[in-house]
């Protein structure tokens, strides 16, 4: 089973935010080993940039405004493609101001979901449900449509 852990600063505030993660980190067991590391917010994203550093392992992908953009079904082929290699991916959420560049330049992959910005919280939320998606995708069902 592959393993996935999502790296993310910063704590989830609101409660409906932390049901809806947990309703995919549920959905999620099916598929993937998912490890959810919290940090701690800084002051500024390079004061936090050595921890994330430290977090990371095996396939890092940085989400990042500036990365490439993929359709629902190319992230299901690039998750299948990974697990088929029998890699570990590591996805990173910064702060609610960005990554810093060391990380950034650390990452195997820079991935967008869209040019808008989100809120950091509501962020973390979409993210597990395109993973269930991808997953979903990957595995034939009818989810995605």
């Amino acid at each position: 089973m592959m393993r996935v852990t999502v790296v993310c600063v910063g704590k989830l505030k609101e409660r409906f935010w932390r049901e809806a993660c947990a309703e995919y980190q549920k959905r999620l067991g099916r598929f993937c080993k998912l490890e959810m590391r919290e940090l701690p917010e800084r002051a500024t994203p390079a004061d936090e940039a050595e921890e994330i550093l430290r977090a990371v392992k095996g396939y890092v992908v940085a989400l990042a405004v500036e990365g490439e953009e993929r359709s629902s079904e190319e992230l299901a082929a690039r998750l299948c493609a990974l697990r088929d290699e029998g890699r570990e991916l590591t996805l990173v959420i910064g702060s609610s101001c960005g990554l810093d560049e060391r990380v950034k330049a650390r990452a195997d992959e820079r991935l967008s979901f869209s040019r808008l910005t989100f809120p950091h919280q509501m962020f973390r939320a979409v993210l597990l449900e395109q993973l269930y998606r991808a997953f979903m995708i990957g595995a034939g069902a009818e989810y995605h449509k």
